[in-house]
């Protein structure tokens, strides 16, 4: 009799999240290594372009299931399969794609090319290490060997980058926004920052904006939004004693000279009011709300990226 073989089916890449966050991809690769399996591909080596930074991130799951880019999301489908065959085989691989690529038919837009590496998760410990840090506002770093095909939890760098025969890559908190004054501005900041997933703090009501000075930490903005120099004098105090690797204040270049006198009066040092960013933002001078709040929060993150890019 006959007998006709069942067709082979492997999983087929489907994104489940258009997220690039990067606490949010290692929840999903923890919650898929718990269903069965999983891996992590990181962008370990940029030639010419790239749409992504070195440490970029996907998680895919076994079942096919993917989120993260390493690229523009011209070759994600790719690696994700290329993670499924790892998974099956059980051993780690490093794929090229682009300019140097054995894989003539994809072409990344920018012309130039990038090297994935693909970890088969054995445990999840060490992604556990980098959630319960970065939920400490803490920054973490994790070693990958593609010698041992390993995943180890180390003391942050100030960039992604290749260690000797382990890369490694660097994991920090979100982008948080200390915002002071009750104005239009300020609401239409807060209502921003907020669409754009940074964690937002408002000062408040009644004590100057006033904010814990633990509350101000290296991955913090500190914005002021005051037409009043007396108003904003206490949080900018706090904020000039703080890490926070921004502040910004409302005002003209003139209200800025003000601003000046008065904290040289009080014992601030050059170096310490040069940290004011006055007139704040990006672009001005802005003549409405949404306008001012755009091109705060372009400065806040082109500040967050000079300091930690």
């Amino acid at each position: 009799m006959d007998q006709t073989l069942a067709p082979i089916t492997a999983p087929i890449p489907v994104r489940a999240s258009s997220t690039d966050d990067p606490a949010e991809l290692l929840r999903f690769a923890i919650d898929a290594h718990g269903l069965g399996a999983a891996a992590l591909a990181t962008l370990v080596e940029i030639r010419g372009g790239a749409a992504r930074a070195l440490g970029a991130h996907m998680a895919v799951a076994a079942d096919g299931r993917f989120c993260g880019y390493v690229s523009g999301g011209c070759v994600e489908a790719a690696v994700a399969s290329e993670a499924l065959l790892a998974m099956a085989e059980g051993r780690d691989r490093t794929v090229k794609f682009g300019d140097g690529s054995p894989f003539f038919d994809i072409v990344l837009p920018c012309g130039g090319g990038i090297s994935v590496a693909i970890h088969v998760l054995k445990d999840v410990g060490a992604l556990r290490h980098v959630l319960e840090r970065l939920e400490r506002r803490q920054a973490a770093g994790l070693a990958y060997s593609p010698e041992h095909q390993t995943l180890e939890p180390v003391d942050p760098l100030p960039r992604a980058c290749w260690l000797d025969r382990d890369f490694l890559s660097v994991y920090r908190p979100s982008t948080r926004v200390v915002l002071s004054g009750q104005t239009i501005e300020a609401q239409a900041v807060a209502r921003l920052a907020e669409a754009s997933g940074y964690d937002v703090i408002v000062g408040r009501q009644g004590e100057g904006g006033r904010v814990a000075a633990d509350t101000i930490d290296p991955f913090t903005a500190v914005v002021l939004l005051h037409h009043d120099l007396d108003a904003e004098a206490a949080i900018l105090e706090t904020a000039l004693h703080s890490p926070g690797f921004y502040i910004g204040a409302l005002g003209s270049t003139r209200t800025h000279r003000r601003r000046v006198e008065r904290l040289t009066v009080m014992g601030f040092r050059r170096d310490d009011i040069g940290r004011i960013k006055a007139p704040i933002g990006m672009f001005g001078p802005t003549r409405d709300a949404t306008s001012l709040a755009l091109s705060v929060l372009a400065d806040i993150a082109a500040a967050r990226l000079v300091a930690y890019a």
